[in-house]
């Protein structure tokens, strides 16, 4: 959403990292969740003509788009549950990456520093 939103803190240094990761040629992949979130943000803030944009953007840089499974949801909810304001959609994101064995992360939200194993790109 950075780097097809509006001017953001943020918006250069997402276009520095995804041209660091693309220039190396690295494996870039997410998972539906972060596709169903562009729907949800985008609906949310009444800014349907950025939606098929940041698809595009998303499925031009990814390598694969990884969905989200039923074992992916049981595995969010035990994180839910387990770890004290982690939010639902954080814990889906991390079940996923953990269930395929995912250990970095291309985030600026410091909420996933909890978890050990995943090394945030930031």
């Amino acid at each position: 959403m950075y780097l097809i939103g509006a001017s953001h803190p943020l918006k250069d240094r997402s276009k520095l990292i995804l041209g660091e990761l693309v220039r190396s040629k690295r494996r870039l992949v997410t998972s539906a969740e972060v596709l169903q979130e562009l729907c949800h943000r985008y609906g949310a803030i009444h800014k349907l003509d950025f939606l098929q944009p940041a698809f595009d953007v998303l499925y031009g840089l990814v390598d694969q788009v990884f969905p989200v499974t039923k074992e992916d949801v049981e595995a969010s909810k035990t994180l839910v549950l387990g770890y004290k304001n982690l939010s639902a959609r954080d814990a889906l994101h991390v079940a996923v990456m953990k269930n395929l064995g995912i250990q970095d992360l291309l985030s600026f939200d410091k909420d996933f520093d909890r978890f050990s194993w995943i090394r945030r790109i930031s």
